[in-house]
């Protein structure tokens, strides 16, 4: 198992960087770009656009082209003044540009990367790499400026204090907020690492050099979601996790809401979602926790890949049992 390297934590006055890292800024979403901005600024943050986050900026689907997008990553990974990057969207372009990213900076000075949907594939592929505690959490202007916005006022005061606690303090959250949505599609109680992303991220991942090893599946906690395509999409790469013996290895697994799948509770007799992660599971005594804000649905509670979680999924329960963050009187890179 990888030793965890975390960042610092953050403090008031920090200089937080969104950037694109991803897609590009289409100028209808500006407005919520800046409400993304002012919700990290009550935070007590200070916050920089990076260059490449300009309305209308685009190079096909991306911001910019993948050498462009990781240079730009690169000069804020080794930027002391920076402390903590996120990503603006998700998108289609982290798979160009994984070759290019300076490891050795992210070594000499972790910083944490928020976002999730394509930003998943870099907190994967960063952990396999480094062992750095990825953030899959809201990206900034369809998370922080919209799904936030759109939220009841209370639950964005709990979301703002979680984030604000993960990114400064040093001492386990404990349980996540859970909410109405959550379901237990199986019983049981399990604690591992914390491992997962958009499940198609997480597959793709596996087929390039920075996989994660299998072993580091065990015991782990596997949490996922997805976005768009067909409910056989999603069915297969189960399969395909199957297939690989990661379901044969994990001891807990959390499911998403389900965002925008076609074929899902059809008037066909489709299966649930549900339905089909039992079918795939078989009798491996497995608990899943379903419906969990863990993505596209948002807004997001925050995932911390490689920390220690506690599962209770009869229960209903989510709990972080490690910081993400390491104190700012430890010297030296890891946590």
């Amino acid at each position: 198992m990888p030793r965890l390297l975390r960042p610092r934590a953050l403090r008031p006055g920090d200089l937080v960087v969104v950037a694109s890292l991803s897609g590009p800024l289409h100028a209808v979403h500006e407005p919520d770009l800046e409400k993304a901005v002012a919700v990290l600024q009550r935070m007590g943050f200070r916050v920089r656009r990076a260059p490449l986050l300009e309305a209308g900026r685009h190079r096909w689907w991306s911001a910019a082209t993948p050498a462009e997008i990781a240079r730009e990553l690169n000069g804020l990974l080794r930027d002391p003044e920076v402390r903590a990057i996120i990503a603006h969207d998700g998108g289609q372009t982290v798979f160009g540009y994984l070759d290019m990213i300076d490891v050795e900076a992210i070594m000499a000075d972790p910083k944490p990367i928020l976002g999730y949907s394509d930003i998943s594939l870099l907190h994967l592929a960063l952990y396999a790499r480094t062992g750095l505690v990825g953030f899959h959490a809201d990206v900034a202007t369809p998370g922080l400026g919209g799904h936030w916005q759109a939220a009841p006022a209370a639950r964005q005061a709990v979301l703002e204090k979680l984030y604000l606690t993960l990114l400064t303090g040093t001492e386990p959250i404990g349980a996540l907020p859970a909410t109405p949505s959550w379901e237990c599609w199986r019983a049981g109680r399990a604690e591992g690492r914390l491992i997962g992303g958009v499940i198609n991220r997480i597959v793709l991942n596996q087929a390039t050099r920075y996989a994660l090893p299998l072993e580091w599946f065990d015991g782990a906690v596997l949490f996922w979601e997805e976005l768009g395509g067909q409910a056989s999409h999603v069915w297969s790469y189960l399969q395909v996790l199957r297939h690989a013996g990661v379901l044969d290895r994990i001891a807990g697994m959390v499911v998403g809401i389900p965002t925008a799948i076609d074929g899902l509770d059809s008037p066909d007799a489709s299966p649930t979602l549900q339905e089909m992660v039992l079918d795939v599971l078989g009798d491996r005594d497995i608990p899943v926790l379903g419906n969990v804000e863990v993505g596209h649905a948002g807004p997001n509670l925050p995932m911390p890949v490689g920390i220690r979680v506690a599962l209770d999924a009869q229960q209903l329960t989510l709990s972080l049992l490690e910081p993400a963050v390491r104190p700012l009187t430890v010297t030296g890179p890891g946590g």
